[in-house]
């Protein structure tokens, strides 16, 4: 049975910037742990620290390459066998995501077999943001707790922002994440309806709404190959839209995402922190925001088992809900992971 006690933090070898960032908020140490190579590759972990009887909290994002998910169940199963009461694992993003479903003959389903891989290691809890798809948290069955983007870039329009908005869902899949946006920015919403003919291969076809003469802001929860956000720039800009912008949780950014970026209309692209930031993705328009605060803030109400919806919620019509924003600053921007 699991009793509250001291809780400790470690970082994988993926993204070790923001395990920092988060541990900062947090007012604590980051945990030690050593993630060491055998001459043949093979990955080795140790935690060079008492952890028995402790609320242990593990951040790593499952980003390709696959060792950084292999690491993270090493990690786990460590920690189990050196008798933690409580593992959760903190994924700012959940690869593997996006096959959630057999929509073809003779594929896997990646998204449920990571979430057997984690329960198997022996994780007791599961802390990420902006899941591909919401239904992935039922092929879990340990708690599950969910952290949307959404929190961060509200507060971030609302401190800064954009006159004569629009909203704009780049797919069927996004309404809802873009009438939540339009709802609590209090502006109006369109969405563009895009047939994909295969993986990372997607096309703008029809626009539902009106952007005429207006800026847009596109949502969504990850870009990749940045096809579809290009696209979907080009059809607001032949409907006669002004600045366009575009706030995405996950910057993958592979192939030539840069490249089309970059040779787009596009006025800015806004991502989280939630992937480390390589230097061919540091060009003019990105704009890196921080999901530290936001992670310190969940993992200190898990840890105290206080709820973690109320971190979505305003405190009432005179009371305004606490930024989750990290000041940079004058800004919040992040320029690089030595920021």
């Amino acid at each position: 049975m699991y009793i509250n006690q001291e809780l400790q933090l470690f970082s994988g070898s993926a993204h070790r910037k923001l395990g920092e960032r988060i541990a900062q908020f947090l007012n604590i140490p980051l945990g030690e742990v050593e993630l060491r190579r055998f001459a043949d590759g093979e990955i080795g972990v140790q935690y060079n620290e008492n952890i028995r009887g402790r609320d242990v909290f593990i951040v790593q994002p499952t980003c390709p390459p696959a060792d950084n998910l292999l690491e993270l169940l090493i990690m786990v199963d460590a920690a189990r066998r050196a008798s933690a009461a409580r593992i959760t694992v903190v994924l700012p993003y959940y690869g593997y995501a996006r096959q959630d479903r057999k929509d073809a003959p003779r594929v896997s389903i990646t998204a449920k077999l990571v979430a057997d891989l984690l329960e198997a290691a022996g994780t007791d809890r599961i802390l990420t943001m902006d899941l591909h798809a919401a239904q992935i948290q039922g092929f879990f069955s340990i708690p599950f707790d969910h952290l949307y983007a959404s929190r961060l870039y509200s507060d971030l329009f609302r401190l800064q922002p954009i006159e004569n908005l629009v909203i704009v869902a780049p797919d069927v899949g996004s309404t809802r994440n873009a009438r939540f946006y339009a709802n609590y920015l209090q502006t109006d919403f369109a969405i563009v309806d895009k047939l994909r003919s295969g993986p990372n291969v997607a096309k703008a076809m029809n626009l539902i709404g009106d952007v005429s003469g207006k800026n847009c802001l596109i949502v969504d929860d990850i870009v990749d190959t940045a096809g579809t956000l290009v696209a979907t720039v080009k059809m607001l800009k032949e409907k006669g839209g002004l600045n366009v912008y575009a706030a995405i949780t996950h910057p993958v950014l592979s192939d030539i995402a840069v490249d089309r970026v970059e040779s787009s209309e596009l006025s800015a692209l806004w991502v989280c922190d939630t992937l480390p930031t390589p230097r061919e993705h540091l060009f003019s328009r990105i704009r890196k925001i921080s999901t530290a605060k936001l992670f310190a803030e969940a993992i200190r109400r898990i840890h105290r088992d206080e709820s973690i919806s109320h971190l979505f919620l305003d405190e009432g019509p005179n009371q305004p809900r606490k930024s989750m924003l990290d000041p940079k600053g004058s800004s919040y921007l992040i320029k690089t992971d030595d920021d």
